[in-house]
């Protein structure tokens, strides 16, 4: 691939960064809609409880007040969907749970959404809100997995029993046992992956209008797919045809997967836009965010290694929980069967078995967080491997080394399933402890003993899947003054599409990225998308556009050669023009477009493209850190990432990425947790009680590539957007827990391992300053 100034590899500074940066982006809130009305959500102060409004009335006739919805108003539209269905251990579909876009006579999480008010201002539907009576008759509450699946537990769900949602398996349970019964040794494992709230920068928001000549909606809102929204709202809970609705997304203020789904506030602003014949807009506050919006992670797994007597692994059984919360979301089953078919992680794991279940508490729902399921697998596997590291008296690399799946393996089937068609796992891990001097760390750790600190050092290696899934369709058009117009389904959350898929069109044409503009977000101009999530935008997006500009390459050579009296297999794209190779002969793009045979047809391609398998990024993360014993507090000393992402589009863009994942996972292995009480009410529902990792808290990363090309993918590369958060906490953690077991023998700590927690585990092993 000949490199072009703007094209694939070039290290471009982001175009949208200019406006992002300086208070010109636009987003949900920023847009002002003349005459627009206000809505504020009234919230269950319960976790279980069965209501009855007994009084809508005195707040239908306060001032500024226009509607109160309550769940008798809206029963007849359908139910929020729940998409993400997997196969159970009964060989039956899991089944969903009813959620109406509001409840009728029952709550059964803190925040629940119970009456959903408009006034002309935001205060006046506040005032409102307050207004309105409710009986109350409190239920018993579950808070945690452990509770919800004890003996003679509150049952959520009368046709749940045990509070079980549904129950899947993966690889082979006889095979498995077989394996463990000639095993030499085994070694287990019990780890929590603490539960997270997403915490965005730009909070959730829509405004709805509607229009009562064309009967149509439009909604404006901070999504991950527009498509995939209007589908939704039209199929299940509008019931309308899918061209009334309109769905915008302009600028959008970060998603990691929360923000694909659907919530009961964005139909209920419809169907109070339609009724007032105003539009209708709401904003949530933080406060909101914490307690509604979907919230990620919250496991609780078991995982034992069989080994045979030279140190390798024969055999995996697992056993997970994941904690669902008060209903199942929209991919919520979806995230622990997907987590776990990456169970094996980088390892040549002859026989696999893994049972996990979704465990309903009253809590709010869980669903996909950056990584959905497969930083909690890789958590689970780099923490074992460690454990079987401290029990057989290896070293951590040795053993990883000495099980890794090997480049001669490729492609290698896991048990679980998936076909890893590339990588050179020992590799990456070799060298990211070179540039960490792991072999230094003796005298490091021995000059923070000196300094009464203690020091540990830790590593991860990890594969996930993702950039897979189902197609992605892409629009390139040649303008008639020589631009081009880039027409996609996906979204960005951030993550700086418009320059990704700008250089992919100048690889092909070789024009300035001022003169590509990319157009996302609005269902009326963009006819198909799939949306962003699991980190398929460039993977599958990008390759969509790759192969619909490729195309218009060869259209507009076709165009020129007549012109230039020269055979197409003669001509070059230099510099936005097609010339005759050797020669100053050449028609720029607006003079081609001007061509008589420049047809619409000629000058506009669409092209999609379905990926055969998933792709398959993978690397080593290595942590040091050092703990104050007299605080527990812990500071990270030195951080490296070696990956393998196959073809790097933008190295400047994926190193952003990959430090901004590991930043989010450095939160969640020491800082990050959604706390409840017995009674389900959560403890940490403000910026007071949930801390986020600030720059202080985040290492000066070194971070570098060690690529192998996709052989699955059409332009070579590996899905990026989630991988820094999933190495992050098991290398955190392990570097943890070597520090603790080097100085108290203290072989492990969940996360997160705050200052109390690691300060508590020092005190009670005995250790003294």
């Amino acid at each position: 691939m000949r490199p072009m100034k703007f094209g694939f590899g070039q290290p471009v500074r982001r175009v949208e960064d200019q406006r992002l940066t300086t208070g010109t982006g636009r987003y949900t809130d920023d847009i002002a809609v003349a005459g627009a009305l206000h809505a504020f959500v009234l919230r269950s102060p319960y976790a279980h409880a069965r209501f009855v409004i007994t009084d809508a009335g005195t707040a239908r006739e306060m001032k500024g007040v226009k509607l109160v919805l309550t769940g008798a108003d809206v029963a007849h539209y359908g139910d929020l969907p729940c998409k993400g269905h997997i196969k159970t251990t009964s060989g039956a579909m899991s089944q969903s749970l009813p959620v109406p876009v509001l409840p009728a006579d029952t709550v059964r999480h803190v925040g629940e959404a119970v009456a959903f008010v408009v006034a002309e201002t935001l205060a006046q539907a506040r005032d409102a809100a307050e207004a309105i009576a409710i009986d109350w008759e409190p239920l018993p509450a579950v808070s945690g997995i452990t509770e919800a699946l004890a003996d003679g537990a509150p049952r959520l769900w009368p046709d749940r029993p045990g509070n079980i949602a549904f129950e899947g398996e993966q690889g082979d349970r006889a095979r498995t046992e077989k394996a463990f019964g000639r095993a030499a040794r085994t070694v287990s494992l019990t780890v929590v992956n603490n539960r997270l709230a997403s915490n965005y920068m730009e909070t959730r928001a829509c405004i709805a209008e509607y229009d009562r000549a064309g009967k149509r909606w439009t909604l404006t809102l901070g999504s991950q797919g527009s498509h995939g929204m209007r589908d939704l709202l039209a199929n299940y809970v509008l019931k309308v045809d899918p061209r009334r609705i309109r769905v915008v997304t302009p600028d959008v203020g970060g998603g990691f997967g929360t923000k694909i789904f659907l919530y009961r506030e964005y139909p209920l602003a419809m169907i109070a836009a339609e009724k007032l014949k105003r539009p209708v807009r709401w904003v949530a506050d933080r406060n909101e965010h914490f307690l509604a919006d979907t919230h990620g992670r919250a496991n609780l797994a078991t995982a034992t290694m069989a080994l045979d007597a030279k140190g390798r692994f024969i055999g995996l059984k697992v056993d997970l929980s994941a904690e669902m919360g008060a209903w199942l979301s929209q991919y919520g089953p979806f995230i622990p069967w997907v987590g776990t078919t990456m169970t094996p992680g980088c390892y040549d794991i002859p026989a696999v078995h893994v049972v996990f279940r979704g465990v309903l508490t009253n809590t709010t729902p869980v669903d996909a967080y950056r990584g959905a399921g497969r930083p909690e697998a890789a958590y689970l596997i780099e923490r074992l491997v460690d454990a079987i590291a401290r029990e057989t008296g290896k070293t951590p690399d040795k053993v990883r080394a000495r099980n890794f799946v090997r480049p001669s393996q490729m492609p290698y089937r896991t048990q679980t399933g998936p076909v890893y068609d590339s990588g050179e796992f020992e590799g990456h891990m070799r060298r990211a402890m070179a540039v960490a001097d792991w072999k230094g760390f003796k005298a490091r750790a021995a000059a923070s003993r000196k300094a009464g600190r203690i020091r540990g050092i830790g590593m991860a290696s990890y594969i996930e899947a993702c950039g897979g899934g189902g197609p992605e369709s892409s629009t390139v058009i040649l303008e008639k003054d020589g631009t081009v117009t880039v027409l996609i389904g996906t979204q960005s959350n951030g993550q700086g599409h418009e320059t990704a898929y700008s250089q992919l069109v100048s690889q092909h044409l070789d024009i300035p990225m001022e003169r590509i503009r990319v157009v996302q977000g609005d269902t009326d101009r963009v006819e198909t998308g799939s949306g962003t999530g699991g980190s398929r935008s460039i993977p599958v997006g990008g390759a969509a556009l790759d192969k619909a500009t490729g195309i218009l390459t060869d259209n507009l050579k076709q165009l020129a050669s007549e012109t230039l009296e020269a055979a197409v297999g003669d001509l070059e794209i230099v510099d936005g023009a097609v010339g005759i190779v050797g020669t100053d002969k050449r028609l720029d793009l607006a003079a081609i477009a001007a061509l008589p045979g420049a047809t619409p047809a000629m000058l506009k391609v669409h092209q999609s493209w379905q990926p055969p398998e998933a792709t398959y990024p993978n690397g080593t993360h290595v942590c040091e850190l050092e703990i104050d014993p007299a605080t527990g507090g812990t500071e990270i000393r030195n951080y490296v990432v070696v990956d393998d992402f196959g073809v790097t589009l933008n190295p400047l863009m994926l190193q952003g990425q990959v430090q901004g994942g590991s930043a989010q996972g450095i939160g969640q292995a020491l800082m990050e947790e959604i706390r409840f009480d017995p009674d389900g009410q959560m403890l940490t529902a403000t910026f007071m009680d949930y801390a986020l990792p600030r720059a202080i808290d985040v290492p000066n990363f070194h971070f570098e590539t060690r690529n192998v090309r996709c052989l699955t993918n059409a332009i070579g590369v590996k899905g990026a957007g989630e991988a820094g958060a999933i190495g992050a906490c098991p290398a955190v953690m392990n570097a943890m827990i070597d520090a603790l077991d080097r100085a108290a023998g203290i072989k492990a700590i969940d996360m997160p391992a705050t200052p109390l927690k690691v300060f508590t585990a020092l005190k009670e092993a005995g250790y003294r300053l």
